[in-house]
């Protein structure tokens, strides 16, 4: 008898869930009906190669829904939707935005809806996929900023053919006078990675530091990514403190030789959500194709094409990660210095931030 109660429970579990993907599956192909007469999705992001030379083509034809991309510096793109927004215009569906911009602008200032209930695709929904045991919303809400990456970030790439590997060791290395108008860095007069890396040295290595370094050695600042890849691969600027991986990728395959420092003596190694976390506009233009696009992005196929060409390690547990450089996958056990902590963003580093912009004023 016992047996026989265990089976029928097994069954109707199977009959429960069964009814529960088709119910799941009618939704999803009622949405991408839907979605296709909408038109298209507007997705706001940075200008990531991976997104117009892969992301796009792959989604759209997958899907039949054209991508409209906005791309540029999140805290810039999204300054001119909320003037737009104020004008009663309401153009963009999805945004892909740093975590400053997201925690204390679109979260912040109420720019978004939730996103959790917008997910539906079995394999996003479901917790095994994932390496924290869920989509991993990270805002107090849990339910509207889904952080889809977690990698070890590098503190900066060095041109060997100037910088020796030996003579990058520690943080004070950044200090020797051998080094002087040597260092560029992404502009941290303005919010942006700049920024953000002085204000994490700031917390962790002092004033002091920040100011012999930002001041002392003259790095050259810069808001055009490109120059700074460019000032590294020529050797003119041959330590870089906020090059990215996929603009110095291309560099190394030409030959350059290019390397990403990833630990530095007397400093926390570091992990971070980059490139972007994922958030739902509110009054979206077309909330069905951005349905799908949330979906999909967050899906094996997606995450793992964007993680690919930019060079990331997802928190999707069904992507192979052998493709990563083995220093960008977090080790288990080890206790890191999460930059996308969501009290991190909107306390401690505006915090450290302003100190940091109060010390370049004062010089």
């Amino acid at each position: 008898m016992k047996t026989a109660w265990s089976l029928l429970l097994i069954l109707s579990w199977s009959v429960a869930a069964m009814a529960q993907t088709k119910s799941s599956d009618k939704e999803w192909q009622e949405t991408l009906n839907t979605a296709k007469k909408e038109g298209k999705v507007v997705v706001l992001g940075s200008p990531d190669p991976v997104m117009r030379n892969e992301v796009i083509p792959k989604f759209t034809a997958r899907y039949g829904i054209p991508i409209e991309f906005i791309a540029g510096r999140s805290s810039q793109t999204v300054a001119r939707v909320q003037t737009e927004r104020a004008a009663g215009i309401y153009n963009v569906d999805v945004y892909l935005s740093g975590p400053d911009t997201t925690a204390n602008t679109l979260y912040g200032e109420k720019l978004i809806d939730p996103l959790k209930t917008l997910l539906l695709l079995p394999e996003v929904v479901d917790g095994s996929k994932w390496k924290k045991g869920k989509v991993w919303f990270i805002d107090p809400d849990e339910s509207y900023v889904v952080r889809a990456f977690s990698s070890i970030g590098s503190l900066l790439f060095i041109n060997t053919d100037v910088v020796k590997p030996d003579e990058m060791r520690a943080a004070k290395d950044l200090l020797n006078p051998k080094w002087k108008g040597k260092i560029s860095a992404e502009d941290p007069s303005t919010i942006g990675a700049g920024s953000n890396l002085a204000a994490r040295l700031y917390f962790e290595l002092g004033e002091d530091f920040v100011r012999k370094l930002y001041v002392d050695q003259q790095p050259a600042p810069t808001r055009d990514r490109r120059q700074m890849t460019d000032w590294l691969a020529r050797g003119t600027h041959p330590i870089c403190l906020d090059c990215r991986e996929d603009d110095v990728r291309p560099l190394e395959k030409e030959g350059f030789k290019l390397i990403e420092i990833f630990e530095l003596a007397g400093l926390s190694s570091t992990i971070n959500g980059s490139p972007w976390l994922l958030t739902v506009a509110n009054k979206r233009p077309h909330p069905n194709a951005a349905r799908v696009f949330v979906n999909w992005i967050l899906s094996k196929e997606g995450l793992e094409t964007y993680a690919r060409g930019y060079g990331t390690a997802t928190l999707r547990k069904d992507i192979d990660e052998s493709y990563l450089k083995p220093g960008i996958i977090p080790k288990p056990n080890v206790k890191y210095f999460d930059d996308t902590e969501w009290k991190w963003v909107i306390t401690g580093r505006r915090e450290y931030r302003e100190k940091f912009w109060k010390m370049l004023k004062a010089r």
